[in-house]
Parts: C-alpha cells; structure tokens; sequence
C-alpha cells in the first residue's frame, strides 16, 4: 500500500472541534431549549466518543454526528410525549372537574408572531418530515447526508423534506 492510499483517521479531538459549533445549533433548534440543547450536545460527544473506535475510515463523519444527535433528539421527544400525556390528563381539569382546556390551545390564541406559527407548524409535521426539514434547513446538510443521519435512501430523504415543505406551505 502506497503511502498516499493510506487512511489516518482525524483525532477525535480535531472532529469535535470541527464540528461541535453546528451540532449545538442544531440542538438548539430542534429542541428549542438551551438546557435541553446542552445536555443533548454532552450526550452526542459521549456516545460519538465510545463509538468512534468502530467507526469505518470512509465514513461520512458529518452525518454520522447527526444521526447521533438526531436518534437522541428523537428519543428524548419520545420519552417526552409518552410523559406529556399524564401531565396534560391531569392538567386539563380543574379542581371541580370542569374541563379549562389545554395549555397549548390557550398559547396559540395569544401568539401573534409568524415565528411561533412557523414552530407550531414544524412541529406538527410527522417526524421524519420534522427530522428530515431541521438537518435540511437548519444544518444545511445535502440529501445524501440527511439519508445517513436518517438511516434512510437519499430519495426518502428528499421525499421527507419536500412534504413538509409542502405541508408549511398549505397549512400557512
């Protein structure tokens, strides 16, 4: 083996530096939260850093990150909405048993603001749409990227991205 087709991988300091800056803003974003966010952000590090070791040498590390990030996002939603229906069973009646409406329902009377529409609207969308929008949009990944932080083909991914585009656009 030539010395030029030889493969070195980068230390995995040098990823993190490379490209710890858009993982966090793409926490951000999909979590809307910071304290969400940084936790995501240490957890992403974590299990990139026990893993990177079985990592092949011509993987996409960009999108591998992502996938990390995502699938983490996606089952802290989970966990989230499975807990989120005995809170809001509980909360929706008041002390003498009359029903006073959801939370939610109150904000979106009051919003007023396109970007809070635009956050309701997002978050609406089925997941792998919401998923496939957010690396899209706001990571500026490209198709096949998306399709290895998805675990998906690169046309799946486009599909996801286009009908939640869509969707944005009929529901606004």
């Amino acid at each position: 083996m030539t010395l030029s087709k030889l493969h070195v991988p980068l230390p995995f300091n040098e990823i993190m530096q490379r490209h710890e800056r858009e993982i966090m803003r793409y926490l951000l974003r999909v979590s809307g939260n910071r304290e969400d966010a940084a936790d995501l952000f240490q957890e992403t590090w974590l299990r990139a850093y026990r893993a990177y070791p079985r990592l092949e040498l011509d993987s996409e590390v960009r999108a591998w990150l992502y996938a990390i990030a995502a699938n983490l996002c996606r089952n802290r939603a989970r966990d989230r909405s499975r807990r989120a229906r005995v809170i809001v069973s509980v909360e929706e009646k008041d002390p003498a048993g009359e029903r006073t409406g959801s939370a939610r329902r109150e904000f979106r009377e009051n919003d007023g603001y396109a970007a809070v529409r635009l956050s309701e609207l997002v978050a609406s969308l089925p997941a792998k749409q919401r998923e496939a929008l957010h690396l899209r949009c706001l990571a500026g990944l490209d198709y096949v990227e998306i399709a290895g932080a998805m675990d998906c083909s690169e046309q799946a991914a486009r599909a996801n991205v286009s009908q939640a585009i869509r969707k944005i656009k009929s529901l606004w």
